[in-house]
């Protein structure tokens, strides 16, 4: 909990950020993954997943899904 508690005042930090500099960047994120195309259904996606620093991946197709609901 108190790794989620330090990346939310590194958040607050940048509320007003209106373009990613590579000092937020590199405070925020660990690493990003993009994994390999997938054309089987004709239309070619690609998943990206993020991890952030101090809390790791966050799924955000299952945000976006819980969202829209």
């Amino acid at each position: 909990m108190e790794n989620l508690e330090q990346f939310i005042q590194r958040v607050h930090k940048y509320e007003d950020l209106q373009e990613m500099t590579p000092y937020a960047l590199r405070e925020l994120i660990k690493g990003i993954y993009i994994e390999a195309p997938d054309k089987s259904s004709g239309k070619r996606r690609q998943g990206i997943r993020i991890s952030y620093d101090l809390v790791g991946f966050i799924p955000v197709d299952e945000l976006m899904k819980q969202e829209t609901a």
